[in-house]
């Protein structure tokens, strides 16, 4: 068996044979012990190194999918868990550094789900391997610490967290600062060999992260007690210096860039969160930190290092007992000479960037990406300055900028640079508090003009066509964006024009600084919500502008050039948007483009970001084209659609599924197309439903091919696997809503004749879960199933239906279900829909209910009819405008293979009782009285005996 493995394996690796050898490779991780199997090849010494490294992927890959369920259970044999657990640190340290990576990773996922209270062993097994004096072993076992204890850091307090540090640092506080000192003494005794110095600095490396790790939420008590040895040892090694680190390329950092960045980081660190403990070392690093910024040179592999040291003189500048040392106007100038202006002036590898890479200097360059450049490093510790001595540092700074204007006059043509630097120091101190990836700068320094400077300095480069260097006009593309809520609607829309004229531009920073500008003038608004440029301006330039932009896409074929730049697709997606009903006349050429471009990324998706605007783009074309061609795009759509789904291309399919969905949502009263008839068997297969992302997407398509397909379906026998779906849904966590959703579209769509047969087990299915693992959404979810039935009476459907259904689950199980869940999660429903739901199930079962009138007369008609009474006189919460596309912070975003929502086609609540009016309390009135009249005033007489008396009186005045 094994031998077969390794085969399969090994024709992992070949690209000829991959396709086939995965999927060999997925039949066999059935079997029982695949694992640890896995595991005996990955350890066999005398198997290829390449081999080896294909089982470490292999399995590092399968526990991900496989240790655990939506709900944290165990999805292998128990005794196959212990044994990974038990075995897995001792192999991994035995193993090569690029297996080590692999099993490393596969030990985070564990711990993910496990640590620390399904592996209380694993520090004690870490603790075990260390050594003092042996950095190969000591590498493996603090990668692995690192990679579990970094989970830390952005998390939020919690005492389930602050236990496991606890336990963490019980175990290995002591142990790791020994391992401190030991490693101290073997980086002196090896200064002169370079092989065991750069291991020794890898281990350092590691350990400036754990010491972070372990301090990122509070000062471990053994930190504390050390704190002045900690501090030497911090201090040493930011200033200890051996030729044998250096690295001979200018624009890679070595071992000895990375400690240093890392004793920075943990510096700010400690005097932003400890600086009680910390106060009396301080002084000592400001200083080498300032001697090290004043001689360090410009070349970038020095980059990340200056901006962590200018990060911890940031900290400290915030701090107003260390501030005083920056204040006097002398210091400061100083300052601003020898430390801002190096690192904020366009160095010759910037320019290089500019050329040769421009996509990268655009995202470096833009506020808000997540590189630490020097500039940005430099403008945060101007910034923080400023705050603390506002009018000093804005005269200094002033002076500067002015002095680099009047070098830029003397000679334009070659003094460009200066007049860069100038207008970066400007916005540097002219910008307060955080620029918003929505709004840009929103404060501004009161000693300053922003339009003032634009007019005098910057508005001529950005309309003059000749001789003007590309970047001068770039910063005055940038400047409108940086301070694009300061400039007013009259400025903006005088400048609009200009911006869209710089898309033609030849140079590809400036193009797409253009495009950046527009689409956020475009997303702006003013107080009263309204776009600060009309749509009606946009829209008559919108064909041309579009197909411009397209053309700048397309213009060069290969796909992942295609794809390179998101900007360009982030404005096509807004003009799409802003525009609306607007694309519909040229509806033929924006449909060839979107399409052509979906085929040739599909081939090779590389920039998550770009396909992501490239999908919102096609929603927003297909919410407002669709409507007014809904024949013409589903059949445009379905083969390249199609196609991605044939071509199992992963990344693009919950996209896929959603754009779908869109189109049929398009055309809700026409049947399905055969071409979607052929696409339900498919999507319903158990396979498509194994990827989490795939999920939400494909609840959303099935319950928009439903409702136009229900004949199709039930002449297919397809309900059964529809009910099956929503069966495994329902019973995890994770998906228990869409499990819900899907269900609650069956019952609205298909006739209850046909539904009858499977009633019983979906109530069984739904109570099983209710009395094993409620959870307070599952709770929440049936209370409203529960309303949606009994409110579609027009479908046969009713309380008393409810009733026979649940009791055939087990006798006089529906009273303490109904008074134990149904009633009280009745009242949290928060959505407008939902309460208006609840409200038509109550009314029409206090109207008609036979139970109700009969079995449960005595408490139960009360009960419910206090259930109404509150529903209608609390007050709803407001319910927001389903009309505006919610724009997301794209930087928060994160791409996997997981979900993303496309906001452009976000599904619209739609309410099925649109017959009852805007006032509820009048329906239910009128409801009332006419059932009232229809049992010989059972209703009455009901609300007489059963109902207290200030109940009696709001009842009466709604029947009045």
């Amino acid at each position: 068996m094994a031998e077969g493995l390794g085969a399969l394996l090994e024709a992992s690796l070949d690209p000829r044979r991959n396709k086939e050898a995965e999927t060999a490779l997925r039949q066999e991780e059935q079997k029982p012990g695949f694992s640890l199997q896995l595991l005996h090849i990955t350890a066999s010494e005398s198997t290829p190194y390449n081999t080896r490294l294909a089982s470490a992927l292999c399995f590092k890959n399968f526990i991900k999918r496989n240790w655990t369920d939506e709900d944290g259970n165990y999805k292998l044999q128990l005794d196959e868990v212990t044994t990974i657990k038990r075995e897995l640190i001792s192999l991994m340290l035995s193993v090569p550094a690029g297996i080590q990576a692999q099993l490393g990773e596969a030990v985070s996922a564990i711990a993910d789900s496990d640590f620390w209270e399904r592996w209380d062993t694993l520090v004690d097994d870490l603790v075990s391997k260390l050594s003092p004096s042996n950095p190969a072993i000591n590498i493996g076992v603090l990668q692995v610490a690192h990679s579990i204890f970094k989970r830390w850091r952005p998390l939020f307090q919690s005492n389930e967290l602050y236990t496991e540090i606890n336990h963490v640092l019980g175990k290995f506080g002591t142990p790791f600062l020994a391992l401190f000192e030991g490693l101290d003494s073997y980086i002196e005794q090896n200064k002169t060999n370079k092989e065991n110095l750069t291991q020794g600095y890898t281990q350092l490396n590691l350990m400036i992260k754990l010491f972070y790790d372990l301090s990122c939420h509070d000062l471990p008590p053994m930190f504390e007690e050390n704190i002045s040895g900690i501090a030497s040892i911090l201090l040493k090694y930011l200033t200890f210096d051996s030729p044998l680190l250096h690295t001979d390329d200018e624009t890679e950092a070595g071992p000895l860039e990375y400690v240093r960045a890392g004793i920075f980081e943990a510096l700010t660190l400690y005097t932003q969160k400890y600086m009680d403990a910390f106060q009396p070392h301080v002084g000592q690093f400001i200083e080498s930190s300032w001697n090290f910024l004043t001689t360090i040179g410009q070349e970038t592999k020095y980059d990340i290092l200056v901006s962590r040291a200018l990060q911890f003189l940031s900290s400290v500048a915030s701090m107003p007992e260390h501030a005083v040392a920056f204040q006097a106007e002398g210091t400061l100038g100083q300052i601003i000479e020898k430390v801002i202006l190096p690192n904020v002036s366009l160095r010759e590898s910037d320019e290089e960037l500019f050329e040769d890479e421009p996509i990268e200097f655009i995202r470096r360059d833009l506020e808000g990406s997540d590189s630490e450049t020097r500039r940005r490093a430099a403008t945060d510790f101007l910034r923080k300055l400023a705050e603390k001595f506002e009018q000093s540092v804005t005269k200094v700074v002033l002076q500067y900028t002015d002095h680099y204007l009047a070098e830029y006059a003397k000679d334009p043509a070659s003094n460009w640079k200066a007049k860069d630097t100038a207008t970066y120091l400007f916005s540097a101190i002219a910008a307060k508090g955080v620029a918003t990836s929505t709004h840009g700068v929103t404060a501004t320094n009161p000693l300053v003009s922003i339009t003032d400077f634009f007019q005098q300095n910057l508005a001529a480069d950005l309309i003059s066509d000749d001789g003007v260097h590309p970047i001068p006009k770039i910063d005055a593309i940038k400047y409108l964006y940086t301070f694009r809520s300061i400039i007013t609607k009259e400025q903006w829309q005088q400048v609009l024009p200009v911006l869209v004229k710089h898309l033609a531009s030849s140079n590809y920073v400036v193009y797409t600084y253009a495009a950046i500008a527009v689409e956020r003038a475009l997303f702006l608004s003013d107080s009263q919500g309204q776009p600060v440029i009309p749509p009606a301006e946009i829209t008559p330039l919108a064909k041309d502008l579009l197909e411009h932009i397209f053309q700048l896409i397309q213009k060069d074929p290969a796909p992942q050039k295609i794809q390179e730049n998101e900007f360009l697709m982030r404005c096509v997606m807004r003009v799409l948007v802003v525009i609306r009903e607007g694309v519909v006349p040229f509806t033929d050429t924006v449909l060839e483009r979107l399409i052509s471009i979906t085929q040739i990324i599909s081939t090779n998706p590389s920039n998550p970001r770009f396909y992501y605007f490239h999908f919102e783009a096609m929603g927003a074309f297909i919410r407002f084209a669709a409507p007014a061609n809904p024949d013409k795009l589903e059949q445009a759509f379905y083969a390249p659609f199609a196609g991605v789904l044939q071509g199992d291309v992963q990344e693009f399919m919950p996209y896929i599924f959603q754009l779908f969905a869109a189109l049929l949502e398009a055309n809700p009263s026409a049947t399905l197309p055969t071409y979607y008839q052929e696409l339900t068997a498919p999507i319903l297969m158990p396979v498509m439903w194994e990827s989490k992302g795939n999920i939400p997407a494909l609840v959303r398509l099935l319950s928009s091919i439903i409702p136009r397909g229900s004949q199709y379906i039930l002449e297919h026998n397809q309900v059964e696997p529809i009910l099956g779906i929503f069966q495994k849904l329902v019973s995890t966590k994770a998906n228990e809503s869409y499990g819900f959703d899907l269900l609650e579209t069956v019952v609205a769509n298909f006739p209850s004749t046909g539904l009858e047969q499977y009633f019983v087990s979906i109530m069984q299915i739904l109570l099983r879960r209710l009395q094993d693992s409620k959870t307070e959404n599952f709770a929440l979810r049936f209370a409203r199933f529960f309303h949606f039935i009994c409110a579609h009476d027009d479908k046969g459907y009713s309380a008393d239906f409810v009733v026979q259904v649940t009791e055939k689950v087990q006798a006089d199980v529906f009273a303490p279900v109904y008074t134990g869940i149904i009633l009280p999660e009745t009242q949290k429903q928060a959505r407008p829909l939902d309460r208006k739901t609840a409200i038509i199930s109550l009314t029409k079962t206090l109207a008609n209910s036979e139970a109700f009138a009969t079995r449960y007369s005595q408490k139960g008609w009360g009960y419910t009819c206090n259930a109404l009474l509150s529903l209608l006189e609390l007050p709803t919460l407001p319910s927001g405008k389903d009309d505006i596309i919610a724009e997301v912070d794209i930087e928060e975003m994160s791409f996997g293979v997981g979900f993303t929502p496309l906001n452009t086609i976000r599904s619209q609540p739609k309410d099925p009782w649109p017959e009852t009016g805007a006032d509820l309390k009048v329906w239910v009135g009128s409801y009332l009285k006419e059932a009232d009249k229809k049992h010989n005033g059972r209703v009455s007489q009901f609300a007489q005996s059963r109902l207290p008396d200030d109940s009696k009186a709001v009842l009466a005045s709604y029947m009045a």
